[in-house]
Parts: C-alpha cells; structure tokens; sequence
C-alpha cells in the first residue's frame, strides 16, 4: 500500500473487477476526488461469463483483414505532402444506430461530415485505416499545417532517425528546429463509450478554421492523428466489443482483432510521442497516471514525468469547466497516481496508453469521462437525461483534448527529446533510472511502491533446430516484425553465451530502440502477487512461453553481428515429406486448421495414440497444398492404426475468444447458450460440445435439458473453468471432484503432461485466469496434464483467498487438465482471448477425441 504520498490519497479495494456505479445523477452534498469511494476500475469485468454469439463472418474478416500503410512512405506515388483529401463514399443510413438516443454522431454520419471537414481548408486530411471486424471502415484524421512533398519527405527522414539512429537525432539540430511532435487521439475503443468521438469530431473542425496565433503555433509544430472511432461496430450496437466480441482494449499483446492491428499500425507509422484514449465512465473524470504495479520494462521516469504534468492540465481544464456534483451530478477529476493507492494499474501492455508507452508515447492516458450513458443507464433513464449527460461527457473530453494540445505546444521540443532519450536508451542497451523524488522532481508522493525495474538479457533466440513447431517460430517472428521489434537470423551456426545454435535461428537483439516491448512479449514475466493486494486485469502474458516456440534468453555477452542479417519476414514453412504415410504433430493451431481442411476434403485421417494425425501417403497432394496454404510441416509417418477421425461439428457455449480460437483452427462452430437451448435446438447438428460460459443446467427447462442429457449420453463434452466443470457434474459424465483457486488469480503456470491424444506433445506451461483443479479421481480417469509441484505460478498475480485457501500451493501438483470416456475438462485457460497459440492444439485435441469416443 502507498505511506509516502504527500498529498491526501483514499484507499481503494476492489475486491471484484465489477462495474462501477459513478455517473449518478445527483449528489446529496458537495464531492471532492479525495471523498469518492466507489472503486476504481476499468468499467467491466475482466472475464465475460457470458456465452458468445458473434457471426463466423467476423473471424473471416479478423483473420484475412489486411491493414494499410499509413507511414509517409507511399507505395504508389512517393511521399506526399498534407493535406491529403479524398472523398468518402457514404455509408447507408442506421435508423438503430445507438448513438443517436443520445444525440451523438451515428456512424454513418461520420464520413459525410469528414468530407465537409477536409473542405473547410487545406489543414485536414482523412485516410482509411483499416476495417472492423463488422466490415467498417477506420477513420484516420490528421490535422497539421500544410506540406510540401519536400516537408513530408523530411519528417519521414527525422522520424525514422529519431528511432533507428537515436543518438544521432539527438544531436541534429533539425529534430528541434523542424521535426513536428506526433499526437495521437483514440476514440471510443469501446463501442459504448462513445463521447470521444463526437469531441475529437468538434475539435478537427475548430482547428480547420482557426485563425489565432496559437492554432498556427500549434500546427506548425505538431502533426495531430484522431482515430474517429476505433470500434465502429460497437459504436452502432451500443456494445463495449466488437462484432466480433472482443474487447479491443484487451487485445494488444495478441492482435487478434483487424481494428487492434489498425491502431498498432498507426502507432508503429506515426510514432506519437502523446497520446489520450478516450473512454467512460468515472465520476468525477479519471486521468492515468495509474496506481502501482507500473509496467517495469518502461522507461517510467520519463513516461511518469510527461504523463503526470499533462494530467494537472486536463484536470485543471476538466474542473475549468465549472461542473459541480450538486449542480449536475459532475464530481472534481482525480489522478488514481496521487488519489489512490492501488487498483487501476499499467502492469500489462494490453491496454493502450501502455502499448503506445512501448512505442515511444512518453506521455499517455487513459481518460474515462464522468457521467454514464452505457449498459442500464442506457436503457433505463429518459433521453433528455441521456443527452444532458452525454454532453457534458463531450465537454470533458474536448477539455481534456485542448489542454493536452496545449501541453504538447508549450513542451513539444521537450517531448520528443524524451522519446528519443526513451530510444537511445533502449540502443544502447542503458539502465533503467528508477523512479524517485530526485530523478522525477514536480511528481508529488513517489514512494518504493512505484519502483519496477528490469534486467534486460542480452538477447533472446528463436532456435532453428529443436522447435516442437517451425510454424509456431515463423508466427511469432512475423508478430515481433509487425510490432516493429527488430529481428535477425544467422547465417550460419553461432555461439551465444556458451551455446551453438543452427544455422537460420532468429536472434531478437535487446540494443535495440523498442527493447522495451521486445522484452515484455518474450520475456517470462514476474510474479508480482507479494506486491499488490488486486489487479485490474490480467498479469502475465508471456509469448515466449504460451505461442509455442522455443524461445531462449541469452543472458549476457557479445552478439556475433556479421553472422546475424536482418529479416523483414519469417521464411515461409511448408514442407510435405516425399513419401509413405504423412504424420501432423498437431501442436499448433495451425496444424490443426490444416488437419480440418483435409477432412472437409474427405481424405481419410487417423489419430496415432499420442494424439497426432496420420494422412494416407494417397493425400500427398492435397497434403502439400495445405502445408503451403497453413504453413506446416507433414512429417513421414512411423506409426500404423490410430482411430480414424472425421470433420467435427461443435455446439459451443464459450467465451468470444475461444470461439474464435475455434474458428482460427477451422472447426465448424455453432454457438449455443442457456437461451438457444432452451428455445429448442436440434443437437443432430453436431458431434460435441465445448462449455466454458453461458450454458447453466439448472437454468435449462425440462425440455431443453432432457435433450441435453440425451446428447451427452452418447456424445462428448469438453468443458472448461467452473462452468465446464459444473455441466460434468450436473451431467454425473467424469468422477471427479473440481475446485476453484482464487477467481481473480491469473497468470504463466509451469504444468506437467502426461502426453497421450489431448497434451502428447504440449508444452511445459500454461495460462490460467481463476484457475481450477481436480481431485478425488474416479475409476476411468485420467489426468492428462498437472500443475507442477513447488511453486506453480511463473508470472502473474495470484493470492490465496482470505481464508488461505484457493492459493498456487493447493494447485501443486493437482490435476488441471482430466479425461475419460465422456468427457475433457480444463481447469487451465488453453484459448484465453485467443491469445496463448501454443496451448489452442489442446482443446482441438480433445474435440477430435470427444467426437470419436
């Protein structure tokens, strides 16, 4: 807990990430920020135990959607200058759109007031970023003073220099004389959170017309980027996710989601050294800086320096505004840094201020405007109370807006001296400075809590030889690569410290400008549970660990750099062994959506007993086509038999991750809930069933779940987390006994497999969010996977309960994944936000075994 503030901080606990209730409309006296109790969050649970229903048009789009380049580096014409006009072809007009109860700006609005923007003048330029999971475009609007090509071309040139060539950016004068301070503004990143847009919307066109010395000063010097807004399907449903039900403020370290790819596009091209999200809702309006753990592969004290002396202007601005709790309902702005002791932290880069930390922002907020439309609120109160509420929202986030602009004209110099610092350090493989009253002066309170650092290694390798999945290195190499993190590959066998790698391994160097993000995907984490009592979502992440590579730290040492070449691309895998049987490890997701679309071919596929996949010799052809297609490797079989497997067809009440892991590995998907169940569902349609959210058995009528009974009494189930468990129970399928950890407890776990058709091959570690295990093992049980003994958590945050139990010490050594005849059941989180790929084969696993009992 905080004991060094030195201003009055209020205690927050938050026992459950649940939403808020700040936004009401009255209050009884006066509020100040040091007297609001409500917890601090951000705005929903971090886990959704609602079934998900969203379209397989969705997955198809997030899968195949391609994102623009957005640099100043034209592939058609050259470079080009500002502005840049296009006219927007008109979108068909939603009568349903949710914005427009509250008076806001409907999506379809947007283009055809973007058109009128770019003819106000010669400042405002729009491009398409991309399209959202429901097919939409992404709106990218950037304001500055007009460009020559001339003037474009050297920004381009002084951009890259600042990131490639730090030192040398710091020392030429035309950075400070002439390079313009990038600025990004993302908007309503959830769906229904929408007042962002209509701000940002209010201020493009202000700065289009302006004639005052400031604005001119203003543009000049900076180059101002507005994501519109960055969940247009969730703008017009009304919903926090996308079509496709993801939350996109979730989803930066795995960029699952074609608009997340847009706005990590954006943030790699435009490199902004500011940057604000806006979203709702806190009351009164709550401006990041956060509260402890901070993320420790920052370079914090610039970051905390920038970040905290724009959030007194916005709060400045915000109070300006002359809102009062008694008046309308509007509280004083408060800084969780200074106002609260924990609760609302930046450990993890999931979010987006943290993700464009990595970047170079040495300034970047999260900002959740005050009054709530959203949820019941929406529903529930008259539309004049809406409209009252949503603007005064405008009003907070446009405030917000002008005072980081002005922050950003009196400091722009100084800023990107901060973010080339940010570079340079990173280049030359620097120390951290940690956080303290002498390195961080004007930032009131900084105790030890603040302090998280990092030993960076030396660098990390990819081997060439040994991988469980030459598919699994070519991903995660192309992820780093679209991360811009910087990769090479030997040219021939080298020696890192103390040990030989082959040649064509990928070597990521740690001196390098963004080794800051390069370390926090690799890396294996840290166990912070003994330094916070909650976090706000999830703690460890660890790609090096949960994509399924092999990847190794190199501690210390030199690097042989002419033996290392750098890569633009992962080479391409794809090989089919030239004859005999084929054999498909299926240890990757990729593997397995390679094996799906053999059998929707109808070519006749066996599963060997350690659960991998035999393709007759007769397929080779079809074989080849999806290796180059999926990428994989079909090795020569050296096994006969197995049993023989056919396309399956899976009802799945889940999480929208998981279905769209499912739908990543080409399964034939129906979602189902409590709801569709009980409507009446024809379960002649399928041949298993997945269950993780959604599907409660008490809550089924009698109809629906004598149908279910009479599934599962021939079928399969593969359930997960306590739902799943719970449906095996009511179902009487597996003799076991499940017990539920701490529900807020997640992280990397090290796990023991027994190998065998569901974890033959998987590896040493896992993913957990309110992790489960078994006990008291009946007859016909296997335990197919184990919590290691010891210490099982590697990276994360997990606490017994208050009671002592629910703990990592009563998982040791349990079993978290069990089977048998009739069913599979996970206690670990093996599609988790579609994010650890190593681990999705289990699940695909266990479809095919289920479907086959």
């Amino acid at each position: 807990m905080r004991t060094t503030r030195t201003t009055p901080a209020r205690p927050v606990l938050v026992a459950a990430l649940a939403l808020t209730t700040a936004g009401s409309l009255l209050f009884t006296a006066p509020a100040t920020a040091g007297a609001d109790d409500d917890p601090v969050t951000r705005e929903g649970p971090a886990l959704d135990r609602r079934a998900a229903k969203s379209p397989a048009s969705t997955a198809r789009q997030a899968l195949t959607a391609r994102v623009p380049d957005l640099s100043d580096r034209s592939t058609d014409d050259g470079h080009r200058g500002y502005p840049r006009e296009q006219t927007l072809a008109p979108d068909p007009v939603n009568p349903a759109d949710k914005s427009l109860k509250l008076g806001l700006t409907p999506y379809h609005a947007i283009a055809p007031r973007l058109n009128a923007l770019q003819g106000l003048g010669d400042r405002v330029s729009v491009e398409v970023a991309g399209r959202s999971a429901g097919g939409h475009r992404l709106y990218l609007v950037t304001v500055t003073a007009p460009e020559t090509v001339r003037q474009a071309r050297e920004q381009s040139r002084l951009r890259e220099l600042i990131e490639k060539a730090p030192a040398a950016a710091a020392a030429d004068p035309a950075v400070e004389a002439r390079y313009k301070t990038p600025v990004f503004f993302n908007n309503n990143i959830h769906g229904n959170e929408w007042e962002g847009t209509d701000a940002s919307l209010e201020l493009v066109e202000r700065l289009a017309t302006a004639r005052d010395a400031r604005t001119a000063d203003l543009l000049a010097h900076s180059r101002l980027y507005f994501n519109i807004t960055a969940n247009p399907d969730g703008r017009i449903a009304g919903t926090r996710a996308n079509a496709g039900g993801f939350d996109l403020n979730r989803d930066f370290v795995t960029a699952s989601q074609p608009e997340a790819r847009a706005m990590r596009r954006i943030m790699v091209d435009k490199q902004p050294a500011v940057m604000l999200d806006l979203h709702g809702y806190v009351n009164g309006t709550l401006i990041e800086p956060t509260t402890p753990p901070h993320g420790e592969n920052y370079e914090y004290d610039l970051f905390l320096k920038n970040t905290y002396a724009n959030a007194l202007g916005m709060e400045s601005a915000v109070n300006g505004l002359g809102y009062t709790p008694g008046k309308d309902g509007v509280a004083p702005a408060q800084i969780p840094f200074r106002d609260q002791e924990e609760g609302w932290d930046d450990w993890p880069p999931i979010f987006t201020p943290q993700y464009a930390a990595y970047h170079g922002a040495v300034a970047a907020h999260t900002v959740e405007i005050p009054l709530r439309v959203n949820n019941a609120s929406y529903d529930t109160l008259p539309e004049s109370e809406l409209r009252r509420r949503s603007a005064i929202n405008v009003d907070v986030a446009g405030a917000a807006l002008e005072a980081t602009l002005d922050f950003v004209r009196r400091r722009g110099t100084a800023l990107v001296a901060d973010q080339i610092e940010v570079f340079r350090r990173g280049a030359a493989g620097a120390a951290q400075v940690p956080v303290s009253a002498a390195t961080v002066p004007g930032v009131p309170g900084i105790g030890p809590e603040d302090v998280y650092t990092t030993d960076f290694p030396r660098a990390y390798v990819i081997p060439a030889d040994g991988q469980r999945s030459a598919t699994a290195a070519a991903r995660l190499v192309d992820h780093l690569l679209a991360d811009d993190v910087r990769v090479t590959r030997a040219t021939h066998p080298v020696r890192l410290d103390g040990r030989w790698y082959a040649e064509g391994s990928y070597v990521v160097d740690l001196r390098q400008p963004k080794r800051g993000l390069a370390n926090a995907l690799l890396s294996d984490g840290r166990d912070i549970s003994d330094k916070v009592s909650v976090m706000y979502d999830i703690s460890g992440w660890s790609l090096g660990r949960l994509w399924g590579a092999t990847v190794r730290s190199v501690p210390g040492g030199s690097l042989p750099y002419a033996a290392l070449r750098p890569v633009s691309a992962a080479t391409p895998v794809g090989h089919v062994a030239p004859r005999g049987d084929l054999r498909l490890p299926l240890t990757d997701p990729a593997e397995v959506a390679a094996l799906n679309s053999l059998l929707r071919q109808g070519v006749r596929v066996r599963q060997a007993a350690d659960g991998s996949a035999i393709v007759p010799g007769s397929a080779r052809r079809r074989a080849g086509a999806a290796a180059r297609t999926y990428g994989v490797v079909f090795e020569a079989a050296r096994t006969a038999g197995g049993t023989p497997l056919a396309r399956v067809r899976v009802a799945a009440a889940v999480t929208p991750g998981e279905l769209f892991a499912l739908r990543e590995m080409d399964f034939e998907v129906t979602p189902v809930s409590t709801a569709v169940l009980n409507a009446g569902f024809d379960w002649s349609a399928v041949d298993v069933l997945f269950v993780s959210a959604g599907l409660d058995h008490d809550a089924l009528n009698a109809a629906a779940r004598t149908a279910l009974d009479a599934f599962l009494d021939g079928h399969g189930l593969v359930g997960r987390g306590a739902v799943g468990a719970g449906l095996n129970a009511d179902a009487g399928l597996l003799p076991v006994k499940a017990v539920q950890g701490n529900g807020d407890a997640n992280g990397v776990v090290r796990v023991v497999n027994s190998g065998g058709r569901i974890t033959g091959g998987a590896p040493g570690h896992g993913f957990v969010y309110a992790p489960v295990w078994f006990t008291d093992l009946g007859p016909g049980v296997r335990a197919d996977q184990s919590y290691a003994t010891g210490k099982p958590l590697v990276s994360g945050h997990w606490r017994p309960l208050p009671d002592g139990t629910g703990g990592p010490g009563a998982a040791a050594g349990r079993a978290s994944v069990v089977s048998g005849r009739h069913a599979v059941l996970f206690g670990t989180e093996p599609l988790f936000r579609a994010h650890p790929k190593g681990e999705f084969p289990q699940i695909g696993r266990a479809l095919f075994t289920m479907a086959t009992m």
